[in-house]
């Protein structure tokens, strides 16, 4: 096993507000609705031997304009933030097995996950 290369400060950094980015959009989307545009909802299943209820959905209100801006606000950050951190140029210093390596290694790196469990 190879050992954990040393990551720029700015890449770290990058990392790491991307890490909080997905978080925060985590966060939202399980509080929204599950429809943008207001939809009907439709009834569940019902299982003939148990007669358990299964599938179906409530209507959806819909999103309202701050929850859609704040939802396309944060998936905008973290597209940006993907982009900052895949092509920062040191990725250009690894090749192969050691450029996959290296990529996994980041995202587990120490100060970026543990910084982000804090922020969440």
């Amino acid at each position: 096993m190879s050992e954990t290369p040393s990551f720029p400060a700015d890449l770290i950094d990058a990392q790491l507000r991307l890490h909080i980015a997905r978080a925060e959009h985590s966060a939202l989307c399980r509080t929204l609705p599950w429809s943008v545009e207001p939809l009907p909802g439709w009834p569940g299943e019902e299982h003939p031997h148990t007669g358990i209820v299964t599938g179906g959905r409530e209507d959806s209100t819909g999103y309202t304009e701050e929850q859609a801006a704040q939802e396309q606000r944060l998936w905008a950050l973290v597209r940006e933030l993907s982009i900052e951190v895949s092509t920062h140029p040191f990725w250009s210093t690894r090749q192969g097995e050691a450029l996959v390596a290296a990529r996994m290694a980041l995202k587990q790196h120490p100060d970026a996950v543990r910084a982000a469990g804090e922020a969440a």
